[in-house]
């Protein structure tokens, strides 16, 4: 018997215990033979792995999305529309990308880019900025900077965000203050505020949506209705925008 006939023959008993047997329908022997006709064929066809684990990313992927898009649904108003964010670009642009983001990112500050060429050949895309400080006090404390800025002076929140963000050195309470009384805002009107007005709702609601939307790391985007997790590039916004604009979705 070749092994292909052999595997042919495991296959055909394994899908006859399939069905609903006794435990003891398979002797020791059997089963003895049949692991040894599954190893032989894995050792033998290695790739075989590599189309499983894809498979199972795929498997995975998809059940991500499907738990992200029942979450962008419920929390519609509080993803697009929250009263803690800003928006950059066109107020009224037909498709609204939201970018969960962390001041001390690195993936964050490379994507950084990818906004930016967006909005400049694309007249008509919504840029909403989601502070999610999940990368430890200092950007915690970065946030609430930014937080006062936006309270202050939200004309000049888009320069600090592209400066704090684009800058090499670690995002902190400090060099945040310090950049934005550089803009010409006041250190002790930005500290009254940030006592005035801490915006921890504002950092509860980002957490929660980065909970149930399935964020585990930034940057993440949602766009349409699906997330896109990573600093994807431009070109990859580029083609969910044009997708969302051609069929409603990211994904056509």
């Amino acid at each position: 018997m070749t092994f292909k006939t052999k595997l042919a023959a495991t296959v055909a008993l394994a899908l006859a215990v399939a069905a609903p047997l006794p435990a003891f329908a398979l002797d020791d022997a059997q089963k003895k033979e049949i692991g040894e006709f599954i190893k032989e064929y894995l050792v033998e066809n290695p790739e075989i792995l590599v189309e499983v684990q894809e498979a199972l990313q795929k498997k995975q992927e998809a059940q991500q999305q499907a738990k992200a898009q029942g979450a962008i649904t419920d929390n519609e108003k509080a993803i697009f529309s929250s009263p803690y964010d800003i928006a950059l670009g066109n107020p009224k642009g037909d498709v609204t990308i939201v970018e969960f983001f962390d001041y001390n990112c690195g993936y964050c500050k490379r994507a950084l880019s990818d906004m930016d060429a967006i909005l400049k050949e694309d007249k008509n895309v919504r840029f909403v900025l989601k502070e999610l400080p999940i990368l430890g006090p200092d950007s915690l404390a970065a946030h609430k900077v930014s937080a006062a800025v936006r309270d202050l002076s939200p004309e000049k929140y888009g320069e600090f965000h592209r400066t704090l963000l684009g800058g090499e050195g670690r995002a902190t309470e400090e060099s945040a203050i310090a950049l934005a009384a550089g803009m010409g805002l006041s250190e002790a009107d930005i500290r009254k505020t940030m006592a005035e007005k801490p915006h921890d709702d504002a950092v509860r609601e980002a957490y929660s949506l980065a909970n149930d939307l399935g964020i585990t790391g930034t940057p993440s985007y949602v766009l349409g209705n699906e997330m896109v997790f990573g600093a994807v590039g431009a070109d990859d916004l580029r083609a969910k925008i044009a997708n969302v604009r051609a069929c409603g979705k990211a994904s056509c």
